[in-house]
């Protein structure tokens, strides 16, 4: 029987072999199949898309379909792949696999499904009272969390640090969903009559001492409960809470006043207090003293205080929600009916909008997508990232064929958008996945002013108990000495030391993006201030990307339109703006019949690209001789001249009297030049003119010959011209500029990635089309992408850099010098607890107040 069975198992093996089923994992063995979706970089060639899908395929369980168009790979794949795998069979081909959002998405939910039914099945019923009773307290703790807004669709929450769990030696914030206006008005009414009885001997009736007590209680106990939070996490977590000096101030002035009630002549009915508001002098201390009004004034300068703060700031992350569209919210679709070809209009949600769908905009509605304008005209406010010219007083007129973004809102008439993005590929979307980011990073990185701060709270304890200490041994007076310790402990302000950096930059990083400058972190906003030389490369930094063919100059007894179609022919699959203009040129002469015999089409065999960007290649050229017409193959080249010795003649003065030249040879021979135009952008020279007048460097980066370079420079005020430099050697240029010890800032579009990866800040001028690329990784080497595309925006960065720079000086500045000498007033006993309290509260909106006026963007 045995036997059978193993029989039976060898041929049903055979069978699945015979069938292609060779493999356990794809006889269905290895269980869960995952989906995953890759953006495929460098897929020029589209035969060898099925050696790829091949490859893809030997990988056991593996299933890949590939898409030319759209340059994506859809796999089928085991739970247990690594993606890695994919990206390593990808990458022997030449091509760099990035996994997309969606995929991502799909395997965190994997990964949380999986943990999820891991748990489930761990999980049994509590047994015993501990189990049960601490099953209920973990319960009882989510409903919390999930009542404080943790669980909140949308919610974004800083990352941990790559531990995993916070560091010891952190800081703790004081909550800010407990800082309620409930809790400021109780702590007010009831801190009024305490501070009235305590303060104003006329109005103290008999046991108003008791009254101070019973009204103190709800005040330092509810009202007062955010800052004892703090403080009782970070003992628990060994951290430090920002507000622990304040708490420890608050129970300690409350626990002397009702230890002197109950055991001293204090709590006699006919006892009356007269404390000063001003200073401590041991003239004026009785050696009896009740401090429910400092307790009780602490509580509610602090609330007050701090529920200000709160109203004050804004954030780029809650405005940008503000913005985003309900995905239920209707819109009219426009679609076409096939058989009358008649409009028929169809109210949708917005979630049930394609690409490539017409949605009509009513005049006051928030357009819900990113498209284009393809009918009616009027005017468009921009949402909260502002990508226009300050000029335009914060409305764009908009037309057909101009594109229109999530957020903003219809101010005109009535418009007809296609749709090109929606959801989380608009703009919007990209740009608040950005700044989450650089929040999270914010959050984690440990920075000088925060680590300063949670020791400064330790400090002021040891100050305090030394003030005490010597003020009881120099006067005999303890209530006198414990004045001073409250001071002490009152008038310290760590948050005014761990925001005097932090808020500065955070407020720095959002103003840039809100008018469209996105910075990778606060940190880029330091190593702007330090630069001394900005180098834009010429081609899509200080000129529009378009470039025409200006003129075509042959050389003697060649035929122009022969060197035209050559050129074009040589640079027809590149996707250069100077090769676009050429064989858009080429296409415009043979549509009129330029050109007599030349034929309209020229075979290319064997094409390639140099080092140099010189493009080669073997075409076919028209022959006459005796023997009749036919066609020869030849060498072929296009390419660029560095300086004048390399040309002769007619040649040379075209190549060299305007535009930027380009050398069509064949055969052996300089045939003609191609001069090519683009276009100035309207702000450079300003822009360039404002940079110089901030006494910085400017220097253009540009592969044309320098007299062609030169003299671009000169009609923008750029004060030096790195001409000749091919691409390739672009990066060593930057390099030898920053090694000579300058500290460069790099300007130019996606063409010189590189060179903004090696400059000490790179600047991705008119990065829209990278924004959903660079906010998943850092593969754009940029630490500032630009939405905008005028020049005007990297004066205002170095303007906002600066400024926001200097704050952040002065606040540390100004945080220091203010506890020193707060805290040597209060040891010498010149600041009563009240009063300590009001400046520390003081100090910390004038950190806030000087933060904020970052914000105050810097005009063009």
């Amino acid at each position: 029987m045995a036997d059978e069975v193993a029989r039976a198992i060898r041929q049903a093996k055979a069978a699945a072999v015979e069938a292609g089923f060779s493999d356990p994992q794809a006889l269905g063995e290895s269980g869960r199949k995952i989906s995953l979706s890759f953006d495929l970089e460098g897929l020029t060639d589209a035969p060898e898309i099925a050696q790829i899908e091949r490859a893809l395929e030997e990988i056991p369980g593996v299933r890949a379909r590939i898409a030319y168009h759209s340059a994506m790979a859809w796999i089928t794949a085991p739970e247990g792949l690594v993606p890695h795998q994919i990206v390593e069979v990808c990458a022997r081909f030449g091509v760099r696999a990035v996994l997309t959002d969606d995929a991502l998405r799909r395997q965190s939910l994997y990964r949380a499904e999986a943990g999820e039914q891991a748990s489930m099945r761990s999980r049994r019923p509590p047994r015993g009272k501990q189990e049960r009773r601490r099953a209920e307290a973990e319960r009882r703790g989510l409903e919390r969390a999930r009542a404080a807004g943790f669980f909140r669709p949308g919610t974004v929450w800083p990352a941990t640090t790559p531990g995993g769990d916070r560091r010891a030696g952190d800081v703790l914030y004081t909550a800010r969903d407990l800082i309620t206006t409930p809790r400021l008005i109780a702590a007010l009414v009831l801190t009024l009559p305490v501070v009235a009885l305590s303060y104003i001997p006329q109005v103290q009736f008999t046991g108003w001492q008791w009254g101070c007590a019973a009204l103190s209680v709800p005040v330092v106990s509810w009202c007062a409960w955010p800052f004892h939070r703090a403080l009782a996490g970070g003992v628990r977590r060994g951290a430090v809470a920002l507000d622990g000096a304040s708490s420890l101030a608050i129970l300690a002035a409350f626990a002397w006043s009702v230890g002197t009630l109950l055991f001293t002549e204090a709590g006699a009915l006919g006892w009356r207090g007269t404390p000063d508001v001003f200073a401590l002098t041991a003239q004026r201390f009785n050696e009896v003293e009740l401090f429910f009004d400092v307790a009780c004034g602490i509580t509610l300068l602090l609330l007050g205080g701090r529920k200000l703060s709160i109203q004050a700031r804004s954030s780029l992350l809650a405005d940008l929600a503000a913005q985003r569209v309900d995905p239920q919210s209707p819109v009219i679709l426009v679609s076409h009916n096939r058989a009358t070809a008649q409009p028929v209009m169809e109210e949708v949600s917005v979630s049930e909008i394609n690409v490539g769908d017409d949605i009509l905009i009513q005049p006051g509605q928030r357009i819900p997508v990113d498209g284009v304008v393809i009918g009616g005209s009027g005017t468009v406010r921009p949402g909260v990232v502002e990508t226009v010219l300050p000029s335009s007083g914060g409305v764009v007129p908009v037309e057909v064929d101009s594109p229109v973004r999530a957020g903003a809102i219809n101010e005109g008439q009535r418009i007809k958008v296609r749709v090109q993005r929606t959801g989380h590929r608009t703009r919007i979307a990209g740009v608040e996945r950005w700044v989450s980011g650089v929040n999270a990073l914010q959050n984690t990185a440990v920075m000088l002013s925060t680590r300063t701060a949670r020791l400064l709270i330790p400090a002021a304890l040891s100050v305090a108990v030394l003030s005490f200490a010597g003020w009881v041994l120099a006067t005999g007076n303890p209530a006198l000495a414990f004045g001073t310790a409250l001071a002490v402990l009152a008038c310290v302000a760590p948050a005014a030391l761990a925001l005097s950096s932090a808020l500065a930059l955070r407020l720095g990083v959002e103003t840039a993006a809100r008018h469209g400058m996105l910075l990778r972190e606060g940190a880029v906003m330091r190593r702007l201030q330090g630069v001394d030389t900005v180098i834009f490369n010429r081609v899509g930094a200080l000129s529009h990307s378009d470039m025409t063919v200006e003129t075509v100059t042959a050389d003697v007894g060649e035929n122009p339109d022969l060197v035209l179609r050559v050129a074009a022919a040589l640079c027809l699959e590149s996707e250069h703006t100077a090769s676009r203009a050429i064989v858009h040129a080429a296409r415009q002469a043979r549509d009129h019949d330029a050109g007599g015999d030349i034929p309209h089409w020229i075979d290319v065999s064997h094409p390639h690209v140099d080092e140099d960007g010189t493009f080669h290649a073997q075409i076919d050229l028209p022959v006459r001789d005796a023997t009749g017409q036919h066609s020869r193959q030849v060498s072929a080249s296009l390419w660029r001249p560095h300086n004048l010795s390399e040309l002769s003649g007619r040649l040379a003065d075209a190549a060299f009297s305007g535009g930027t030249p380009l050398v069509v040879r064949w055969n052996g021979r300089d045939r003609g030049v191609i001069a090519l135009h683009d276009t100035v952008r309207e702000d450079a020279a300003e822009a360039v003119a404002r940079l110089e007048s901030m006494g910085l460097e400017t220097m253009m980066l540009t592969r044309d010959a320098y007299p062609v370079g030169r003299r671009f420079a000169r009609r923008l005020g750029i004060s030096q011209v790195l001409a000749g430099i091919s691409a390739g050697r672009k990066p060593y240029a930057v390099r030898g500029v920053h090694n000579r010890g300058a500290r460069v800032a790099m300007v130019g579009d996606s063409s010189v990635s590189e060179c903004l990866t090696v400059a000490d800040v790179g600047i991705l001028i008119d990065g829209e089309a990278q924004l959903d690329r660079a906010s998943r990784s850092e593969s754009t080497g940029a630490d500032v992408v630009l939405l905008r595309r005028d020049v005007s925006a990297i004066a205002q960065l170095m303007a906002l850099a600066r400024k926001v720079c200097t704050v952040v000086d002065r606040n540390i500045l100004f945080a220091w010098a203010y506890n020193a000498v707060a805290v040597a007033a209060s040891v010498a006993g010149l600041l009563h607890p009240m009063a300590a309290t009001v400046l520390m509260l003081a100090a910390s909106l004038v950190i806030e107040a000087r933060s904020n006026s970052v914000r105050k963007y810097p005009a063009a």
